[in-house]
């Protein structure tokens, strides 16, 4: 019956996903039915033969040969792209290793969280000493870099990213626990970071930020421009603001609302949301009681109600609006085993340290508080004491 269930969705997600110009046709023998088909239908056959086996000779294939028989299907350009963010579901820390196009969605989805595109200028006199960047009289030098910034903690991840763009450099700033992953050359920006955010666009207000990266990036490399007119262009530039609220054009494939999890899914891939988590998202133990500790799991934001109510319709997790931001946040049993199937396995940086301990002490010692305090004490401590070695 399961197996019934399943291929008859298959099927009619098929026909739903796809446009058709219904065709019937008279009774054909077999051999007749193939050579008017095309070889191509030789193959589908075969899986009507294999799917018959499965089900033990059930309904299965009526559904298979009536879909074959009756509707003609026209693949339509436009609906496999609306519909290409839904299929990314199998992933797991080694397919970001090997599938470029996974670590691309995951890069989105962690620059969302914790990316900058920066613009910005240093202003020299005349004699070569720097005066203040408002001086009209000022010479400008330009840098456009792509920027994220970890805590030393969570060096590994950036060294992770570093060997899959094989571009930028890393840095540790002197005076606190922060490392800084950069790409300041114009030309790697273009054939390397441009590529990646155009096919798969930030979801996340930063996409305006993006934008006027991408525009500073024209306007510095037009060699037909002054000096003053790219110092004039770039001042006017850097001081455009975003409307608010802003959302991501990547919205407007539902019209800039999410009303359910087939929506959210539409725009939101799964690698985009374990990246986004991996910078944003929290994994902890809290207590409901003096005697009561209980798994807790959250993501919270100053901007962006749409993304947090797609992460909640993704995980089953209701979205809360704060007077200063927004949030996604549960301690329900139910939502916390579905979270934990969800991200098994995904993350790359500390982070999934964190998610397995979590995970694993919901599996073995759920309800237990003296377990629970412990081990949550001793991942304080781990963290704490890392710190003081970085420092």
């Amino acid at each position: 019956r399961d197996k019934l269930s399943y291929y008859s969705n298959v099927i009619i997600n098929k026909l739903y996903l796809m446009r058709k110009t219904p065709q019937t046709y008279p009774y054909l023998p077999v051999t007749g039915f193939v050579g008017m088909c095309g070889s191509k239908y030789l193959i589908y056959l075969k899986n009507i033969l294999v799917k018959m086996l499965l089900t033990r000779g059930k309904f299965a294939w009526v559904y298979e040969l009536l879909s074959l028989m009756y509707a003609h299907q026209r693949l339509n350009v436009e609906h496999l792209y609306k519909y290409k963010k839904i299929t990314s579901n199998n992933i797991t820390a080694q397919t970001l290793n090997q599938n470029k196009e996974l670590f691309h969605e995951w890069l989105v989805g962690f620059t969302d969280g914790d990316g900058t595109f920066s613009i910005a200028y240093l202003a020299y006199a005349g004699n070569g000493s720097m005066r203040s960047a408002g001086s009209e009289s000022s010479a400008r030098k330009w840098t456009l870099y792509f920027n994220i910034s970890q805590n030393k903690y969570n060096l590994r991840l950036l060294h992770f990213i570093k060997s899959q763009l094989k571009i930028g450099n890393i840095n540790e700033e002197t005076n606190s626990n922060m490392v800084n992953y950069r790409i300041r050359d114009r030309k790697k920006l273009e054939e390397v970071i441009f590529p990646i955010f155009d096919k798969y666009p930030l979801l996340t207000s930063k996409y305006f930020n993006y934008l006027k990266f991408k525009e500073a990036y024209r306007i510095l490399e037009d060699i037909s421009l002054t000096k003053i007119q790219v110092d004039e262009l770039m001042l006017s530039l850097i001081k455009e603001k975003p409307s608010t609220p802003y959302i991501s054009p990547a919205w407007n494939i539902v019209n800039n609302l999410v009303s359910n999890t087939y929506d959210a899914k539409m725009v939101m891939s799964k690698a985009w949301l374990i990246g986004f988590t991996e910078a944003k998202g929290s994994f902890y133990l809290v207590n409901k009681a003096t005697d009561r500790i209980v798994h807790g799991f959250e993501i919270t934001k100053k901007l962006d109600l749409i993304v947090l109510s797609a992460i909640g319709h993704i995980l089953g997790i209701k979205t809360s609006t704060k007077k200063t931001h927004f949030t996604v946040v549960t301690t329900n049993s139910r939502a916390i085993e579905n979270i934990i199937k969800y991200f098994s396995n995904t993350m790359k940086g500390m982070k999934s340290f964190e998610f397995r301990v979590w995970a694993r002490t919901y599996v073995k010692h759920k309800g237990d508080f003296n377990k629970l305090n412990l081990i949550r004490n001793k991942i304080r401590t781990r963290k704490t004491r890392y710190k003081i070695l970085v420092e």
